[in-house]
């Protein structure tokens, strides 16, 4: 994997993209975007926020002081994506079998930036594991065929992992 400093990371929940995105951050010193900070509405239940208000948090991160080295963006919204992949230097697609990501989602230590405690995470799991076995089978901007697409039509330099092992080839 070549070195870059605007990296795009995209994949199934639970296929090691807020992993290899903090490692890549830290290690190189990048800022960090989880889409899901800026996809949803803080709505119960969740709803997606309008694509527009998405794009402009989108161009206000890329463009902040924090990004001026170089930054890492993941999430599995290929309509975000999309967005910044022009601005993009390389994308990384987690493409980890499915059962994969169970494991990694069951294994999951607390996300704080999404939830307000490990047992509200924990509440959402059996949702988060129906949702991530539906993966091959959905065709939506989350979807495998959706990635797959996005891989494709990347002109870039692009990567595709499909173990979690693979990770020690990473450049860090």
């Amino acid at each position: 994997m070549m070195s870059s400093n605007k990296i795009l990371i995209f994949g199934n929940s639970g296929s090691g993209k807020s992993t290899l995105a903090c490692a890549l951050a830290d290690s190189r010193g990048l800022a960090h975007l989880d889409l899901d900070t800026l996809a949803w509405l803080p709505t119960s239940p969740p709803q997606r926020a309008p694509l527009a208000d998405a794009n402009t948090h989108l161009q206000m991160f890329i463009r902040s002081d924090a990004a001026i080295g170089g930054w890492v963006i993941e999430g599995c919204y290929t309509d975000l994506l999309g967005l910044v992949s022009e601005d993009a230097d390389q994308i990384i697609f987690m493409n980890l079998p499915v059962e994969a990501c169970i494991a990694n989602a069951q294994a999951r230590p607390w996300e704080p930036h999404k939830y307000i405690s490990k047992a509200a995470q924990d509440e959402n799991l059996d949702m988060l594991l129906g949702w991530i076995a539906q993966y091959v089978g959905r065709d939506d901007e989350f979807s495998h065929a959706a990635h797959l697409r996005f891989y494709e039509h990347f002109d870039g330099p692009k990567t595709m992992l499909t173990q979690n092992a693979e990770l020690a080839d990473i450049e860090w």
